[in-house]
């Protein structure tokens, strides 16, 4: 059984993310998103809301489970018994950061593999900073994310 992790702070999770977690649980037998939790900083949405928003987001996809984690995520891997990193790129500026990211887990732990998926064309503009800045200029932003994200957004999220 073949397992990726899917590292990230998810802060929050956006369409985008889930076209790279559809796709990976297509390729590998079961993907963890691993939602980083770093206690020196204060996200925008709580890490126990995002795993519970994440949960109810790919409820639908049986071969994917959500977990936190602290530390480096190649130690997370290593707990979890796995060497694959999944990560997404939308564009060539991404790859440069996901690169630099893939060769430095690679460093620290030579098991460490990273699989790079695209987005589809109409996920590449999407982020979580985007979706941040548009919420908090009162934009719409119900086309980026998943319904639960949209809904706990629109109604906590007072900028």
């Amino acid at each position: 059984m073949t397992t990726a992790i899917y590292p990230g702070s998810f802060d929050p999770i956006t369409n985008g993310h889930l076209d790279i977690l559809k796709s990976g649980s297509e390729i590998f037998d079961k993907v963890i998103i691993a939602v980083s939790h770093n206690i020196e900083k204060k996200g925008f949405i709580p890490v126990e809301k995002r795993v519970e928003l994440i949960k109810e987001s790919v409820k639908d996809l049986k071969n994917v489970e959500v977990d936190t984690f602290e530390g480096l995520t190649v130690d997370y891997a290593k707990r979890c018994g796995t060497h694959i990193l999944l990560r997404g790129l939308r564009t060539a500026s991404d790859f440069e950061y996901e690169l630099q990211l893939s060769q430095t887990n690679n460093y620290l732990s030579k098991d460490i593999k990273t699989v790079f998926l695209m987005t589809k064309p109409e996920y590449n503009f999407i982020s979580s900073s985007m979706v941040k800045e548009i919420l908090k200029n009162k934009g719409n932003i119900k086309q980026f994310v998943p319904k639960p994200v949209y809904q706990y957004l629109i109604t906590n999220c007072d900028i």
